[in-house]
């Protein structure tokens, strides 16, 4: 099953150029069993990111343009009246599908935000008083535009705790456009490269299984959960760190991180964990959860300054 992800990994990669740190966290997102934020431009393919996944897996796809408009029965679905047989049919809504884009997650109200993320927390959604399950493989990757934040509605620091892990993305190098500028003339000419052998559900649900039986050396845990209580308690290691950060991550980070890290040891066809594995996802399991003090924004310390400093002075196993 490794080889397989890997090679989804590779031509996913072919297809998605000067974005392979998008391609890894979506498949370690999709190991770990969590869901993703992601920041970035339009134009960085976030949308032909999850579509493309979508296209090597045995999953359905569907994208939701999040407006200020957006009702929560516009994602979970809603009972409609058949008067022909005098009942409540229930309609599904894009919720239930496998893979889940939702786009600008920040421009839908409160009500609509939160209807996503307890059924991305719950994996369930109530409607009335009945209770429907969400599928096996759910996977949600939210997307916000970091350049126009007029008539947004940033999400509650409760709310973003719930994602795995929350990606920066930037524009791709030279190279990497060049490679695009390709791809593109490529598709228009219906050249693209050959369908992927799809994966299905049941395989992906025993890969999750062997990422949680990967070992983690009591030395390796002790080193992450150091990481997390520094976010707490920065002091012990720098009193600049501690004026720095109001809030620290909590525990839901510590199951996060130490899902994420065991992936990138079973992606990398390992049985143990180490604590490189630990340092290579810590900033982007961690960069949503920390709540910087007013002293560190108005003297421009960003979320990444402080979690490389972090991550730098705790020492590993």
């Amino acid at each position: 099953m490794k080889t397989r992800i890997n090679q989804l990994k590779d031509w996913l990669s072919n297809k998605i150029v000067g974005q392979t740190g998008l391609i890894e966290r979506l498949l370690l997102a999709l190991l770990a069993d969590g869901h993703i934020l992601v920041e970035g431009a339009p134009g960085l393919a976030k949308t032909k990111a999850i579509k493309t996944l979508s296209e090597g897996l045995d999953a359905d796809f569907h994208r939701v343009q999040f407006t200020p408009d957006l009702l929560p029965a516009d994602l979970t679905g809603s009972e409609i009246y058949r008067p022909q047989e005098g009942v409540f049919e229930f309609q599904t809504g894009p919720l239930f599908h496998n893979l889940i884009l939702a786009d600008e997650i920040n421009r839908a109200p409160a009500k609509v935000q939160s209807a996503l993320l307890e059924a991305m927390a719950e994996r369930q959604i109530t409607v009335g008083k009945k209770t429907y399950k969400l599928p096996n493989l759910f996977l949600v990757m939210a997307t916000q535009n970091p350049i126009e934040q007029e008539g947004t509605y940033p999400l509650p620091e409760a709310q973003m705790d719930r994602f795995l892990m929350h990606l920066s993305l930037d524009y791709p190098a030279a190279d990497a456009e060049r490679r695009i500028l390709e791809i593109a003339r490529q598709e228009v000419l219906n050249q693209a490269s050959a369908p992927f052998p799809k994966i299905d559900q049941e395989s992906l649900i025993r890969a999750r299984g062997e990422v949680m039986q990967v070992h983690m050396a009591e030395p390796v845990q002790n080193y992450l959960i150091q990481i997390i209580l520094a976010t707490r308690a920065a002091t012990k290691y720098s009193s600049e760190l501690g004026d720095w950060i109001d809030y620290g991550a909590s525990p839901r980070a510590t199951i996060a991180l130490d899902r994420c890290s065991r992936a990138i040891a079973w992606l990398d066809d390992r049985d143990f964990v180490t604590p490189d594995d630990i340092r290579s996802v810590a900033q982007d399991v961690l960069r949503h959860r920390l709540i910087l003090s007013f002293e560190a924004e108005a003297g421009g310390i960003s979320v990444n300054r402080v979690m490389e400093e972090l991550i730098s002075i705790v020492p590993s196993a």
